[in-house]
């Protein structure tokens, strides 16, 4: 079975994502870059993320350490607001659990302001098929979470092969572009012999989602299926996740470096960083610590293995010894909030590096422009707002494990998050979709705090109208009527939008007929150092760079003209929303209407949109 959250379990295709149009090359083992997008400016500056201990002035790179939501940049309530979102998952949702508990961090700079643990690691001691329903340990062999849980990561053991893989590239014992088969020239049977590295890290290869390499009887023979598989599409034709892809990297990893996959993530990844809860095939004395995932039996299990605890619960992986590309780590919050605070650092963590900037940047490139909606770096998901939620934007990078894990990292914001549930105990059938991590994401985006438009400080010097961020749902902000009979009236004001694109829209539209037929307005905005952005059909949709921008529009001659902004949305994913300060009307010399007269302000009819201070 294919034990990820970003294939099988949670379909992707479909979900309407912007394109990056950035490409890179690597070539010849050395990194080489063609319009890369220069990351977008922060929504506010974040805090100074804490430097290692004893490396201020020496070159350290930023560390992480526990402080408070403001020390973070962070609006304390939203996180407040994260935790119990996340609590509600526990119950029902709408037929079972979605897990049985998890472990939430987030944090922004060097800061983890949030790190929490709900619900129980181990609960139920098996599956009862006839009734639908967990049997529960007694209450005294039942097991809470705590903040140092560790998890079975599923598929975001693929990020830390990745890494392995852009590493090797780095010291050029590999090149992203050269073929798979001239590394292991028995891979390039039946038909992969142009496959190359660059396609296994971005799902490009053409291999199908994942073969049952469980059912052969030796380690030998279930290597020799995967290279014996013939793609389902040629390579480079078509975006198909497949764990094929990472399995295969970790028989090219192995083969240049002489050192198995195990040796590589402890030598090159945790050892150097610190992540001494992060690992393959966990020792039977973490047992204790490690939350349960399923109870494997067929039908719904291709192998009879009653509860599993302490070992990986991917089949593959189990059968490959439990060290694959693929699956396989386990890890906790913590440790994954080192290696996300590494990769936003640019590949530094205290004095350590693992990565040259330069790398991470690759990690973080789209190499998908052509398949609009699967934007994917080098092992990193972009973009995705099926999990990342209103985090999502063209740099948000992060990738999910069926076993109810996730990691998130915003280099807009230079946030993170961590969200690990066990949402397959006590089976895999309980848990759908990403709901639990999309509300999540959703409560750290808002936490960020967006603020009044620089040189806009609305009416009261601190507010700005804010569209919310509830989905599906119509929110308006009406001004009063006005006079532009004169002609040449003009709006203006602050404006600030991240929406889903296209399936969320912001619209300005005026009536003439007290508010029964709305016409669109178009407008214009602008940002500092960039052309005008022409919006021919009044509306506005997907990334703006989570700045401010000016807005101009011309406005339609009338005796009477109502003017309104209207923020939609629909299910189940919205971004961060709209913003609008500053909105002033004038018609030559005329101001017909300022929302800094507070007899103006009075007058505007909102219905969804607050006034929001961050």
């Amino acid at each position: 079975m294919v034990d990820d959250g970003s294939s099988a379990d949670t379909a992707t295709t479909g979900i309407t994502r912007r394109r990056l149009g950035g490409r890179a090359l690597a070539l010849g083992g050395a990194l080489a870059f063609a319009s890369l997008p220069a990351g977008p400016a922060a929504t506010a500056s974040p805090p100074a993320a804490t430097p290692a201990a004893g490396a201020a002035g020496g070159g350290g790179h930023p560390t992480l350490r526990h402080g408070s939501a403001r020390r973070a940049g962070l609006v304390a309530g939203h996180l407040d607001r994260l935790v119990t979102d996340a609590e509600a998952f526990l119950r029902p949702s709408p037929e079972h659990p979605w897990y049985a508990g998890a472990v939430l961090l987030a944090g922004r700079g060097g800061t983890v302001a949030l790190h929490r643990p709900i619900g129980m690691a181990v609960r139920y001691r098996a599956y009862d098929e006839k009734t639908d329903t967990g049997v529960e340990f007694p209450a005294d062999r039942q097991i809470p979470m705590t903040e140092d849980t560790v998890f079975d990561l599923a598929s975001v053991s693929k990020l830390f092969t990745s890494v392995l893989a852009v590493q090797q590239i780095e010291r050029g014992a590999l090149e992203l572009e050269a073929t798979v088969a001239s590394y292991l020239p028995e891979f390039g049977r039946a038909g992969k012999e142009g496959v190359t590295l660059r396609h296994l890290l971005t799902h490009t290869s053409g291999f199908r989602a994942w073969i049952p390499l469980y059912r052969a009887p030796t380690h030998a023979e279930r290597v020799r299926l995967v290279l014996d598989e013939a793609p389902a599409a040629p390579p480079g034709s078509a975006y198909l996740y497949s764990d094929l892809n990472l399995i295969s990297l970790q028989l090219v990893l192995e083969k240049v470096t002489g050192r198995t996959l195990d040796v590589l993530l402890r030598d090159e990844i945790t050892g150097p960083l610190g992540m001494d809860r992060t690992r393959y095939n966990p020792p039977a004395s973490w047992k204790p610590g490690i939350a349960a995932t399923k109870d494997a039996r067929p039908p719904w299990s291709g192998l009879d293995r009653g509860l599993v605890w302490g070992e990986v619960h991917d089949e593959n992986a189990y059968s490959l010894d439990g060290v694959a590309g693929h699956a396989g780590v386990f890890s906790c919050a913590w440790d994954l909030a080192v290696l996300g605070r590494t990769l936003l650092n640019g590949g530094g963590y205290g004095r350590a590096r693992i990565l040259e900037p330069e790398s991470v940047e690759l990690m973080f490139t789209d190499f998908n422009t052509g398949f609009p909606g699967d934007e994917h770096g080098l092992g990193f998901e972009l973009y995705q707002h099926w999990y990342m939620g209103a985090m999502a934007t063209p740099r948000t990078a992060g990738h999910t494990g069926f076993t109810g894990t996730s990691l998130v990292l915003d280099p807009t914001t230079d946030s993170f998050l961590v969200v690990l549930g066990n949402s397959v105990h006590p089976v895999r059938s309980w848990r759908s979709g990403s709901a639990p991590r999309v509300a999540a994401a959703n409560q750290l985006a808002r936490a960020v705090p967006v603020g009044p438009a620089p040189g806009r400080a609305g009416r009261d010097g601190r507010t700005s109208w804010f569209s919310g961020m509830a989905g599906p749902t119509t929110a308006t902000l009406t001004l009063p009527a006005l006079d532009t009979s004169s002609g040449g009236a003009r709006l203006r004001c602050a404006l600030w939008w991240d929406t889903e694109p296209h399936a969320d829209l912001l619209a300005l539209e005026a009536a003439t007929d007290g508010g029964t037929v709305w016409q669109p307005v178009p407008f214009v905005t602008e940002r500092r150092g960039e052309a005008p952005e022409q919006h021919a059909a009044g509306t506005a949709t997907g990334w703006s760079g989570r700045v401010w921008h000016g807005l101009t529009a011309a406005l339609p001659t009338a005796r009477s003209l109502t003017l309104r902004w209207r923020y939609a949305t629909d299910r189940p994913y919205v971004g961060r929303g709209a913003y609008v300060d500053g909105m002033r009307v004038r018609a030559g010399g005329r101001v017909l209407f300022d929302e800094a007269r507070p007899a103006d302000a009075a007058r505007v009819r909102a219905a969804g949109w607050t006034r929001s201070a961050d």
